[in-house]
C-alpha cells in the first residue's frame, strides 16, 4: 500500500501521552478495593483496553469490582489529564499536513477521548469522527472498532492505515484485514522493549518519532 485511503489513530499513547497517567489511576483505584496493581502490571494486562475489560478481568478472578468504579476512575483519569497530559511530540505537524481521511479509533469512552483532544489543543483534527469501544460489541483485540470506523469513513479496510501503540490494538487491525504501524514514542515505552512486543503481535512497521511519520525505514 503506497498510500492509504484511511488512516485510523489510536488516540492514548499515540495522539496524547497519557497511558502512564490513567494505569497509574488505575492502580490507585483498585488499591481501594484491595486490589494490588503496580504500574508495569496495569500496562501489561490492560494497554489499549476498556475499562469493562479492567471489570471482567477482575470477576474472571472472583474479585467483584463495585458500581462506583467507574466514576471513580473517570474523576481520577480528568484529574491527572488536567494537571499533566501532554500530545505526543511532533503529532500536531503530523496532522496538520493529513491530505489524507482521517479519525480515532480508541478503546477509552467518547467523553474521555473528547476531553484529552480538547485539552491537548488536537480535537479540530477530527472534527468529531471518534470511534469508541462503546460503539461495538466486542473492544479490542476484536476487530469490529476498526471495522465499524472504516464503514463510517467509507474506507476499505484493505485501503486502511492503523497507528497503534498496544498489542491489542495491533491485533484488532491486523484482524481487521489493515495495515498496522506501531509507535512506541509515549512514555510507558521509556523502560519497555516496545518494538519488540509490537513487532511479535503482529505490527507491520515500528517506529519512536512522529518526526519519521512519512519516513521509510532503512
Amino acid at each position: 500500500m503506497t498510500q492509504p485511503d484511511l488512516i485510523i489513530f489510536d488516540c492514548d499513547g499515540v495522539l496524547v501521552d497519557s497511558e502512564v497517567l490513567s494505569c497509574r489511576c488505575l492502580s490507585k483505584v483498585l488499591a481501594g478495593y484491595g486490589i494490588d496493581l503496580g504500574l508495569d502490571q496495569a500496562l501489561d494486562l490492560f494497554l489499549g483496553r476498556s475499562m469493562t475489560a479492567v471489570v471482567e478481568h477482575y470477576e474472571a478472578l472472583g474479585r467483584s469490582i463495585p458500581e462506583q468504579f467507574s466514576t471513580e476512575l473517570t474523576a481520577g483519569v480528568r484529574a491527572a489529564f488536567t494537571s499533566a497530559l501532554c500530545p505526543i511530540e511532533g503529532v500536531s505537524s503530523v496532522l496538520e499536513g493529513l491530505q489524507i481521511p482521517h479519525c480515532v479509533a480508541s478503546s477509552s469512552d467518547v467523553d474521555r477521548v473528547s476531553f484529552s483532544l480538547a485539552l491537548t489543543g488536537l480535537a479540530a483534527h477530527f472534527d468529531g469522527r471518534l470511534y469508541t469501544s462503546q460503539m461495538v460489541e466486542r473492544g479490542k483485540p476484536a476487530p469490529d472498532l476498526f471495522l465499524y470506523a472504516a464503514e463510517r469513513m467509507q474506507a476499505d479496510p484493505r485501503r486502511t492505515l492503523v497507528i497503534e501503540d498496544s498489542i491489542s490494538g495491533i491485533e484488532a487491525g491486523k484482524a481487521a484485514g489493515m495495515t498496522v504501524w506501531g509507535f512506541v514514542g509515549g512514555s510507558h515505552y521509556r523502560s519497555r522493549d516496545g518494538k519488540a512486543m509490537l513487532r511479535e503481535a503482529g505490527a507491520d512497521r515500528v517506529f519512536g518519532r512522529m518526526a519519521d511519520f512519512w519516513r521509510k525505514d532503512r
